[in-house]
């Protein structure tokens, strides 16, 4: 009788535990995997006035909601890259290099593409401080 005892409480009380953590893990390894599909990447090239890569520009990516401020170098074929953005956040982006500057691009968090790509054109100097 006790043998039965035990294993009726094994059966209908420990054994569906066991399966439902791991689904419980699943299911919050799903969540991740689903907001990190829906996060973007902002990406593209610094180049001059007549089109020319400007490497080792400084590119400069705002939360506009935070004021959080990310900075990347270009490397060596001009090319810049932000990603794990959040959806919902609006960013404004420009570049430097030396005198010159970039106008202000705003990415809105209205824009659902996930991939996104901006040119950074330098064509005006920068004020002085």
């Amino acid at each position: 009788m006790k043998i039965y005892r035990a294993l009726s409480i094994i059966t209908f009380v420990l054994l569906p535990l066991m399966f439902a953590l791991p689904g419980q893990s699943q299911d919050s390894q799903d969540k991740q995997n689903k907001k990190d599909a829906q996060l973007r990447t902002l990406h593209g090239t610094v180049v001059d006035k007549d089109e020319n890569p400007v490497a080792s520009s400084v590119v400069y990516l705002m939360n506009v909601k935070t004021q959080a401020v990310k900075t990347y170098i270009a490397d060596d074929t001009a090319n810049y890259r932000f990603s794990g953005l959040d959806p919902n956040a609006d960013y404004e982006i420009h570049a430097e290099h030396n005198e010159l500057i970039t106008s202000t691009h705003t990415i809105s968090s209205f824009d659902s593409r996930r991939d996104i790509e901006v040119t950074l054109r330098l064509v005006r100097k920068r004020p002085a401080k």
